[in-house]
């Protein structure tokens, strides 16, 4: 099934940014009248991984490239979901413990299709958008990590 916008309204917003990401405004961004549901997924920094302590993430991305993958994801999940705003937005440099480093929303009529969208999209982006990850540790090592989603796919024969 594929779907049509359901308001001239509509909006996908794709940021890619250095300063802290704001759940308020990614709920602002989504919501609309027509809306019975928003959903939100919040990527955060946490303060350890497999044993070690981690004391921040460093993102980088190649900008232009990152935003134009993530206007794509946007455009694929509105057609298998009614979806009527959407939110894509990465945060990149530093990022300290227990900030958002990653904020997916989506609104649509009902939850179902806002909460689906929103797992495809942060599992799509984790995949696909050349955004890259640094585990900085307190021992003063660093480790740049490999997103699972890359692997779990099938490859080509």
């Amino acid at each position: 099934t594929h779907y049509l916008s359901l308001s001239p309204e509509v909006m996908d917003s794709v940021l890619v940014q250095g300063e802290p990401l704001e759940v308020a405004k990614a709920t602002s961004a989504v919501g609309a009248d027509e809306a019975g549901a928003i959903s939100i997924f919040i990527g955060t920094t946490r303060n350890n991984f497999q044993g070690k302590v981690v004391e921040r993430l460093e993102y980088e991305c190649y900008d232009s490239m990152a935003l134009k993958e993530m206007k794509k994801l946007a455009t694929l999940a509105r057609s298998q979901w009614p979806l009527i705003n959407i939110v894509l937005w990465h945060r990149i440099g530093c990022v300290p413990i227990g900030e958002a480093s990653v904020i997916i929303a989506a609104s649509s009529p009902h939850r179902k299709e806002a909460q689906a969208a929103v797992s495809f999209l942060i599992d799509e982006l984790k995949a696909k958008v050349p955004i890259w990850k640094k585990e900085v540790y307190r021992d003063g090592g660093a480790s740049w990590k490999e997103n699972c989603e890359c692997h779990s796919r099938k490859k080509p024969a």
